[in-house]
């Protein structure tokens, strides 16, 4: 597969992740919008910053000429919003004062750190990229980590209230999780079985969380309908 056509194809697929993203985020704010409680605010976040990632990813492999130094970019983000739904998750059921200072402390702390680690990347984007490939691989170990935690989480709240519909959400995060874990090989050993396994992996934990977002919010408003 040559360059041109490997970035043209990466492209479409970065653009059609982005799009699921963020009609996945359409559909988990609305719990927000109606109560207006911090609470429901996590969720829809994290795919948010997912989405702007896959988005990143577009623009890095477009043919706008955009640096290909700054694929940081899109990983760092990625990872972010990983670390913000795990810890969106760990503080969820928290309900003193302290837990909910941490929880905020903790995630404003994450966005200091995402901040600068852009500002890396934009002012020395040559030291940034040095150790591009080594890094990549040590943050996809950390995204697989942060997404098994998320699955036996949401897993076990399913089995202490079990629902026909929040038994998809920890599938649809492991799904996610083995998508980062198979990039571990096409990034160790340019398995390009490896790289499609990963994509295929992905889609089907997005197209999951469509489906759990489409069937709890706007299912319910045409039941009432």
């Amino acid at each position: 597969m040559s360059a041109n056509m490997y970035s043209t194809e990466r492209m479409v697929v970065e653009v059609a992740a982005t799009i699921l993203c963020f009609i996945i985020f359409r559909f988990m704010v609305k719990p927000y919008k109606l109560t207006r409680e911090g609470t429901y605010l996590g969720l829809p976040l994290g795919f948010a910053f997912l989405g702007i990632s896959y988005g990143l990813a577009a623009l890095a492999y477009s043919p706008l000429g955009f640096d290909p130094k700054l694929l940081w970019l899109p990983q760092l983000t990625r990872t972010f919003a990983f670390v913000f739904l795990a810890t969106t998750y760990l503080f969820s059921n928290r309900k003193s004062k302290s837990s909910k200072l941490l929880g905020e402390t903790s995630i404003s702390l994450l966005v200091i750190a995402l901040a600068i680690s852009f500002l890396l990347a934009f002012v020395a984007p040559q030291f940034a990229f040095e150790g591009y490939s080594q890094a990549n691989v040590y943050l996809r170990i950390f995204n697989v980590i942060c997404l098994a935690y998320i699955a036996i989480y949401t897993l076990r709240s399913h089995l202490k209230n079990l629902d026909p519909t929040t038994i998809w959400i920890p599938f649809g995060f492991i799904f996610i999780a083995i998508g980062q874990y198979s990039l571990l090989f096409w990034y160790i050993d340019s398995s390009f079985s490896a790289f499609v396994g990963s994509l295929v992996a992905t889609f089907v934990g997005l197209a999951i969380f469509l489906f759990v977002g489409y069937r709890t919010f706007y299912g319910s408003d045409k039941k009432r309908g």
